[in-house]
């Protein structure tokens, strides 16, 4: 699976306040390398464990948030083709020339119900540091911080969830891996392009295009208590955990960068193939599909966005 079309999550740039304290947290806290500057002042990251030219961009801004998440193609054919399709599904599809961040070909945008914008891209040029591909050992640069390995996914807060639940299935041939249901309806949904239990899930919220949280990919459960120590050591702003998750099975802590925009560190996880089942929880066990351990809902965890 995901060897066509859309292949996975590729980029997310998020709106800080201060941009030397974002660039701390990101790099000497989470883990991540600093690949460049741009003229304009946004500032392009990346893991070690990454091939691509960044996965990460911070922009200065008055206000904390999301600016848009990027998705990678195989083909730069495979832009045309799902420009076609987003088109036809009605949504109109503005272009990115080559450039306009460094080190990533031309992309296509375009705004979803919630109001998030999401774009499309098929060519990132590669940066260092990256890993081995001759007699590659498990690492060449050190691992730092929490020892993030990639960026993993992320979670939008925003109205008209049943409609990108219909546009990304439809048009984007992404498939739902979990959900929540209400006697409202879908409240909650997980979307996965690839193997893994999710690369983009959407809560169902009255105003739109709001952040949740990006996430972090780590080894495993050890390196989730690494990166515990690490928030306690350094006073961080801890939102929950170490904890384990009902839905995705993730084992998961969450926290907030200087900004307010908040964290995930992850890992674990089951895996997804194409042809499983959407896994389903109700309303009456929401506490536990969220925090599987502690089996109620964090307030905060529900209301706090950017």
């Amino acid at each position: 699976m995901a060897q066509t079309g859309v292949l996975r999550p590729g980029f997310i740039q998020l709106r800080v306040l201060d941009m030397a304290a974002a660039v701390e947290h990101y790099t000497n806290r989470i883990g991540l390398h600093q690949v460049t500057e741009g003229p304009d002042g946004r500032v392009y990251l990346k893991s070690a464990d990454e091939f691509d030219h960044h996965s990460f961009v911070l922009r200065r801004a008055s206000e904390a948030g999301v600016d848009l998440m990027a998705f990678k193609v195989l083909n730069d054919s495979d832009l045309d083709m799902f420009e076609r399709r987003i088109v036809e599904y009605g949504f109109p599809v503005d272009h990115v020339p080559a450039g306009e961040q460094p080190g990533v070909g031309r992309r296509i945008g375009w705004t979803i119900a919630s109001g998030h914008r999401i774009e499309l891209f098929s060519h990132a040029d590669q940066s260092d540091p990256k890993p081995a591909i001759e007699n590659p050992g498990v690492w060449l640069e050190c691992p730092h911080g929490m020892r993030a390995r990639r960026f993993d996914h992320a979670l939008f807060y925003g109205p008209h969830v049943d409609k990108n639940l219909d546009f990304f299935t439809k048009a984007l041939d992404f498939r739902l891996a979990e959900q929540v249901e209400t006697p409202d309806g879908v409240f909650a949904i997980w979307l996965s392009c690839g193997m893994k239990a999710h690369d983009i899930a959407f809560v169902k919220y009255p105003e739109p295009n709001k952040l949740h949280h990006a996430a972090f990919e780590l080894e495993n459960w050890n390196d989730i208590g690494h990166a515990a120590d690490i928030l306690t050591h350094y006073d961080m702003s801890l939102d929950l955990g170490p904890t384990r998750h009902g839905i995705t099975r993730g084992q998961t802590i969450y926290f907030f960068d200087p900004s307010g925009n908040r964290n995930e560190v992850f890992c674990g996880g089951y895996t997804y193939y194409p042809d499983h089942p959407t896994r389903t929880w109700d309303e009456a066990h929401i506490g536990k599909a969220i925090f599987y351990y502690e089996r109620v809902l964090n307030e905060a965890f529900l209301s706090v966005v950017t």
